[in-house]
């Protein structure tokens, strides 16, 4: 059985006004996750992963198509759906003015736990987020760090068998960033939890076992980090020029090449990049002014996906 289950899910936001036609924010998209598995659903913005994350976190109901919890359809059962849930959202959901203890009990509460088990369910988080010293302070006085370890510790209280977070690391420093995607890993490791990440950094996104990657509402790349970046088939060359499409349809004219113009660089792919850096040296000394190689990225599967360059869409 699948952890997560999205088959041909559509929604369309409706017009407001004439100034605010529909929007198609999700467009006919399938996927599965295994249950155990950290993925990250990829995109910039705008392309549909937060309304994806808000339909499987039954905030609202899709357009057309389905979406599963494990078995319970989060549109027919949502309150099942719910319980199998953690959530944590790009906005801070913690009460700043409790203390971090307040915030868990009340949550507690939430799901009907009290007494000695919510006492040992705390104790444990507290513990597994490295809190246990932070229990009675103020949230409103601990770093965007911290107050993200209390949001998880709070949304697997009830200890749910799917996490789904929204952004997670929005607003943290590269420390605390890197802080959190190591306690993800750890705490799904230890526990087989299965963790979906809506994430637009693709360094985050390595960190997976899965991307799901999304572009304008649809789904335009799925597989394992390694996997979609096999696809590139070698080495991608950048080349700076002060007339990129002249030089691009030079570099194809004369090597039967593939290369097009991207965001005002002349781009192509190869699978023996080193031996091409030379040849083009040698072809074009008066019109090439740099040339990088790099090996494959997530960056550069979305381009070959959608032709455009990830930063372009943000």
């Amino acid at each position: 059985m699948n952890a997560i289950t999205v088959e041909h899910l559509a929604h369309t936001y409706p017009a407001r006004g004439r100034h605010t036609p529909e929007r198609h924010a999700v467009r006919d998209i399938s996927f599965s996750v295994a249950t155990g598995q950290l993925v990250a659903l990829l995109g910039p913005n705008g392309s549909g992963k937060s309304t994806t994350f808000q339909i499987l976190s039954t905030i609202f109901a899709p357009t057309s198509g389905h979406a599963r919890i494990l078995e319970h359809d989060v549109v027919q059962h949502p309150e099942a759906a719910r319980r199998a849930l953690g959530v944590v959202f790009q906005n801070p959901s913690v009460d700043k003015k409790l203390t971090v203890e307040e915030n868990l009990i009340c949550q507690g509460h939430l799901y009907g736990l009290k007494g000695s088990l919510l006492q040992e369910r705390m104790s444990a988080g507290l513990m597994r987020f490295r809190l246990s010293d932070r229990r009675h302070d103020g949230v409103e006085t601990l770093s965007g760090g911290l107050r993200r370890r209390v949001e998880l510790a709070k949304c697997l209280l009830h200890q749910p068998q799917v996490l789904l977070l929204d952004e997670p690391t929005t607003g943290l420093d590269p420390g605390a960033r890197r802080d959190l995607w190591e306690t993800l890993s750890e705490m799904r490791r230890q526990t087989g939890l299965t963790i979906l990440v809506t994430t637009h950094l693709m360094e985050e996104a390595e960190r997976c076992d899965q991307v799901i990657i999304l572009n304008e509402g649809l789904l335009v790349a799925e597989g394992s980090p390694d996997a979609l970046k096999r696809e590139i088939g070698g080495d991608v060359i950048d080349i700076q020029t002060a007339s990129p499409d002249r030089l691009c349809a030079q570099v194809n004219a004369r090597f039967q090449m593939q290369a097009l113009v991207l965001d005002g660089h002349v781009r192509m792919e190869t699978p023996s990049g080193a031996e091409w850096i030379p040849k083009l040296a040698q072809a074009f000394p008066a019109e090439i002014t740099a040339i990088r190689l790099s090996k494959p990225s997530l960056e550069d599967v979305f381009i070959k996906k959608t032709g455009f360059s990830f930063t372009t869409h943000e």
